[in-house]
């Protein structure tokens, strides 16, 4: 458990998914850790988020309405101010098919739901200090 060592407190993250119970979970879970959280029901109210709170790692449900993870990821991928935001892609789906998607569309990471907070905590410690803190 060497990753303990990383410090986590202060950082921006975003957990964008349409069910509320996901959202609050993700949310608790890292407010506890000292993280400021910014959550979005779907890839719309997302994206005008991200531009205002410019988080340090996003995790986007694939399956919702409106923009799903897919299109969602794909356009902060494309936005050169968010490109090298870590974004990590959250589904109960858990094939070859999606996962191959999801790195097509630049996400760094795949979680199946449902998730432990050991899940969210080490793609946030693998991904978020890319860049960041090297």
């Amino acid at each position: 458990m060497a990753d303990d060592s990383v410090e986590i407190s202060g950082l921006k993250v975003m957990v964008i998914d349409d069910s509320k119970t996901i959202r609050r979970t993700a949310e608790n879970l890292l407010k506890k850790e000292g993280c400021e959280v910014v959550t979005a029901v779907d890839g719309f109210e997302a994206l005008s988020k991200i531009a205002e709170h410019k988080p340090d790692i996003i995790f986007v449900d694939i399956m919702m309405p409106r923009l799903d993870g897919y299109q969602t990821c794909a356009l902060i991928k494309h936005n050169n101010v968010f490109k090298s935001t870590p974004v990590i892609m959250l589904s109960s789906k858990d094939s070859i098919f999606d996962r191959a998607r999801g790195r097509i569309v630049g996400s760094e990471q795949y979680l199946t739901k449902p998730f432990t907070k050991d899940d969210l905590l080490s793609a946030i410690k693998q991904y978020a200090f890319n860049g960041t803190n090297a």
